[in-house]
């Protein structure tokens, strides 16, 4: 509808879970860097986690998509079933005839398979998809399966596709067996403001015009805000504010277009809070502090607290346990030194008064009360003539 106006090929914020979109974000990255080494290196069982909406399906369709000849994919995305159900779509998913079947039948013939392919040169790869639907038992019977194997080779690899819930049940004690044997693991996490940023940016590039559209930085806060940061979210406000600016014949993004739009489609009650539903979303103001006036301000300060803490982390660098001993003997030689020059000028003193005293024994008189006054009386000297 509004393709045309913004110059676009396309729809940038459909909800398919299409590749060609594939956002590589840094916990994006890190998966496919571990699902391509896990398959190479022929791993046991691969661990995929993340929220609703975190990208865990278009993760999966792209590696479906960059695969080569020697791998063959079975992908089972229905998981509310039993274990005779789930093993007749596994063999089924592989070409293998399924009909009149028992469980025990089918694995023979998943293993005949599997020892084919593997003669062959190719490497099976089970995909579950919605694996948090499975329970304790289901997911027992699939780690029987990783149980198929040459001497020195997996006949099977498994790739484990769910929401946090799978975690949870594979925290269970009793599933230690199963924990031990998954090799690889890694978990989607939500996009950070700059993350979302980017995977906007990228999103409307795919889609034909980088620069279609202009987001107000309080514009980019309040989507994630309400999106906490998960790109099935951010897609859903993002193709309303694409409607929005096209109905108003704009290309730049204000702060007050989104909140409206989150304010019109109830996106707290509706996307996740149902018990909150009476509480209105808060205003813009409230949502995204005015951090513009003092943004210099703050960035100067944050540059020089760093540069102190780098100063001083540099100094502390120079110190040693050595420096420590080397001072707590200088200090001990001078203290040593100083107790024994007040030695000396203590022995000389008391020579001095002897001869002072030879001397007002000859004269047959005494110092006088003015000559007294004329000695010294405070500081050192007083304390070493012992007035």
């Amino acid at each position: 509808m509004y393709e045309s106006f913004f110059n676009l090929t396309t729809k940038p914020f459909d909800l398919l879970p299409n590749p060609d979109f594939l956002f590589m974000s840094r916990a994006h990255k890190r998966a496919c860097m571990y699902l391509d080494y896990g398959i190479r290196e022929r791993a046991g069982f691969i661990l995929l986690t993340g929220n609703i909406g975190t990208g865990k399906t278009t993760i999966i369709r792209n590696l479906l998509k960059q695969r080569d000849d020697r791998i063959v994919f079975s992908r089972i995305f229905n998981t509310r079933v039993d274990a005779d159900q789930l093993f007749a779509m596994i063999a089924d998913d592989f070409g293998i005839a399924t009909g009149g079947k028992d469980k025990v039948t089918l694995l023979r013939e998943l293993n005949d398979y599997l020892i084919e392919q593997f003669a062959r040169g190719r490497q099976p790869v089970l995909i579950i998809d919605e694996a948090q639907n499975l329970g304790a038992d289901l997911l027992e019977e699939v780690r029987m399966l990783s149980n198929l194997e040459t001497d020195n080779a997996k006949l099977l690899q498994i790739i484990l596709v769910g929401q946090p819930e799978l975690r949870a049940t594979l925290a269970d004690p009793s599933m230690v067996q199963f924990r031990q044997r998954i090799n690889i693991n890694c978990n989607l996490t939500p996009l950070s403001v700059e993350e979302m940023r980017s995977y906007i940016l990228h999103r409307l590039e795919v889609a034909g015009n980088r620069d279609a559209v202009e987001f107000a930085p309080e514009a980019l806060d309040i989507v994630h805000r309400y999106s906490r940061g998960i790109p099935r979210l951010i897609n859903i406000i993002c193709d309303f504010i694409m409607l929005s600016a096209f109905a108003e014949e704009t290309h730049r993004v204000a702060g007050d277009m989104v909140q409206d739009i989150v304010g019109d489609l109830d996106f707290e009650r509706n996307y996740w809070n149902p018990a909150g539903a009476d509480l209105p979303p808060l205003p813009v103001e409230a949502t995204v502090p005015p951090v513009e006036p003092y943004r210099d301000e703050l960035s100067a300060l944050l540059r020089d607290l760093g540069h102190r803490l780098e100063t001083l982390e540099s100094g502390l660098t120079k110190l040693n346990p050595e420096l420590f001993v080397s001072m707590n003997d200088r200090f001990s030689r001078l203290e040593n030194a100083f107790k024994f020059h007040v030695g000396e000028v203590d022995s000389c003193m008391g020579e001095l008064r002897k001869e002072l005293e030879k001397v007002r024994s000859l004269s047959c008189g005494s110092i006088s009360e003015r000559d007294e006054e004329l000695l010294p009386r405070s500081g050192l000297i007083r304390r070493l003539f012992g007035g």
